[in-house]
């Protein structure tokens, strides 16, 4: 079996490694079967993608819609070297799925709207699939309408034309899509559970997601999330393209 690559760009170690062991859970992959790639380390190696079944690519404090002089040279890079990526991914119709930091670079890919528009804090939230969802073969054994944890500060205001829109909230419009058959984004974490979004918001508590001295209360609302279905988007993910 070729295995799975995670590509990541969290700075913060203890982030990235949460990260890692969250993908391994909820895929079901065993570790030598997802290689971690951090793509703020350094510059993404050239990558056969004939060696790999799919990609994952986690989740980022950087966002796609920042203008361009606020960007660090370290953002600017991982941001190129993505898009030269899903410039390939995308003309082979390459198994990929992007949470969070998904929609805004596939979805900035594809020539859709990134902005801070539709916003949504940290929080528990309802996620209701649409026709083309409840059809769709990665979204197979999930309720029209389940829970799941989000916090971003942008998302797609404008689906792009290349995209099909599998799933929304209330508060924001597009929470999952794909691309051609094979390329999905979400807005939504799959890889995150009370435990884990607890665990992110206190290594993210002064970065501007919320108010720093709301971090216990904060916790204290997010670990009453019972969240149970999205990660069983991974273990699709795996099974389908395995």
């Amino acid at each position: 079996m070729r295995p799975f690559l995670l590509l990541a760009s969290r700075a913060e170690d203890l982030a990235a490694e949460g990260e890692y062991a969250a993908f391994l859970r909820f895929s079901g992959l065993p570790s030598e079967q997802l290689h971690h790639i951090r793509l703020e380390a350094g510059p993404l190696p050239d990558l056969d993608l004939d060696e790999y079944a799919g990609i994952f690519l986690g989740g980022s404090p950087f966002n796609s819609s920042d203008p361009p002089a606020a960007k660090s040279p370290v953002q600017r890079r991982v941001e190129a070297d993505l898009a030269a990526l899903l410039d390939e991914v995308v003309a082979r119709d390459f198994p990929f799925f992007g949470a969070c930091y998904g929609v805004g670079t596939l979805g900035g890919h594809q020539g859709g709207v990134i902005d801070r528009t539709y916003s949504e804090p940290l929080s528990c939230v309802p996620i209701t699939l649409t026709a083309e969802g409840l059809a769709d073969p990665l979204l197979a054994g999930m309720p029209e309408t389940f829970e799941a944890f989000v916090g971003h500060k942008e998302a797609c205001r404008v689906l792009p034309p290349s995209a099909v829109l599998l799933a929304g909230s209330a508060a924001c419009p597009v929470q999952m899509f794909r691309v051609k058959s094979n390329l999905y984004a979400t807005q939504f974490h799959p890889e995150l559970d009370a435990p884990g979004i607890c665990a992110r918001a206190r290594i993210y508590q002064h970065y501007g997601y919320f108010p720093p001295d709301e971090l216990e209360e904060l916790v204290a609302r997010l670990s009453l999330g019972f969240v149970t279905e999205p990660g069983r988007l991974l273990k699709n993910f795996v099974a389908r393209y395995a």
